[in-house]
């Protein structure tokens, strides 16, 4: 099986300024993950490794650079799934943990549970070890000026989504030599949300999904909207009645925005190594490492293309 990863760093109106940046972040989280495929890993390590990597970049709306809700707090969500035997972890509202991707891959692997969720989750955090930082330091001044601007905005405005209120969910999928896939999905949600405030990415069916048997998905884009239609499964469900992962994605986005009006983008893997990176907003960023070839994109329709050594 030739191994494959894909990445993405959020579906949302990017704006010029942040766009150079946010692609050369998802090519850097695509040759990390890529790196590890290389020496045979799995792509339960790939996919954490890759998101880590987003996590720690300030451009994206994850870990170092995570937005803030209405109160100027951080909350963060995550999620982590492997398709072999459906293993799962997943935390939200989360503060003051740098990568917490991989607190959620400790749910997996260390508790009986799927899912921990704020207060809880930080406990059992630091209960393992995990680094607890102070409470500004995912916080960038950008940001924090960011909040202080629109914080005077209605909540939760769907038609804001692609504009002001959108940031960058990061995410992963991978295929591994083995023919194991996986996926991860991590964001600060939305600027100015609502204290507790849960969106899509640590959902498993709606963030993300990974099944051996038909593939693995990763979600960015108005989370409600996709929380209604559990678009990461709704994919995988057109894949197993015989859709390309490109027309999966492409009619359930289209579902999505005809039922509730929701925009959105996914990444997504089949376990014979097709894979896609499509969106309706106006930009993701996303970028995918398929052999030595890397093909990256930002704009509708754009599929740029490298070779590597």
């Amino acid at each position: 099986m030739k191994p494959v990863i894909v990445v993405h760093g959020g579906a949302w109106a990017i704006p010029d300024a942040f766009a150079e940046a946010s692609v050369a972040g998802v090519k850097a989280a695509a040759q990390a993950g890529s790196e590890v495929l290389k020496r045979g890993g799995s792509a339960l390590d790939t996919v954490e490794v890759a998101v880590r990597t987003m996590e720690d970049d300030p451009v994206f709306d994850a870990g170092h650079g995570a937005v803030l809700n209405a109160d100027g707090e951080v909350e963060l969500d995550a999620i982590i799934m492997e398709g072999k035997t459906l293993a799962a972890g997943a935390v939200s509202s989360v503060r003051n943990i740098a990568n917490p991707v991989s607190l959620a891959r400790a749910v997996m692997e260390k508790t009986d549970h799927i899912m921990l969720t704020g207060h809880g989750a930080n406990l059992f955090a630091e209960s393992i070890g995990v680094p607890i930082l102070m409470p500004d330091a995912l916080v960038t001044k950008e940001e924090r000026k960011e909040w202080e601007h629109y914080k005077k905005y209605i909540v939760g405005v769907k038609e804001l989504f692609n504009s002001q209120w959108g940031h960058d969910t990061v995410g992963a999928v991978a295929l591994d030599s083995f023919g194991n896939v996986a996926c991860a999905t991590s964001t600060g949600g939305i600027r100015n949300k609502m204290v507790g405030r849960v969106g899509d990415s640590p959902i498993i069916g709606s963030g993300g999904y990974a099944d051996n048997k038909s593939g693995a998905v990763s979600c960015t884009g108005h989370g409600e909207s996709i929380l209604k239609v559990t678009l990461a499964r709704l994919i995988l469900f057109h894949m197993d009645q015989g859709r390309t992962a490109s027309e999966a994605a492409e009619c359930s986005l289209q579902y999505m925005g005809e039922r509730v009006q929701g925009g959105g983008g996914v990444i997504v893997v089949s376990p014979t190594g097709d894979w896609t990176a499509t969106f309706t907003t106006e930009r993701m960023a996303w970028a995918a490492m398929d052999g030595n070839l890397l093909y990256y994109g930002l704009n509708p329709k754009e599929n740029i293309k490298e070779t590597l050594n």
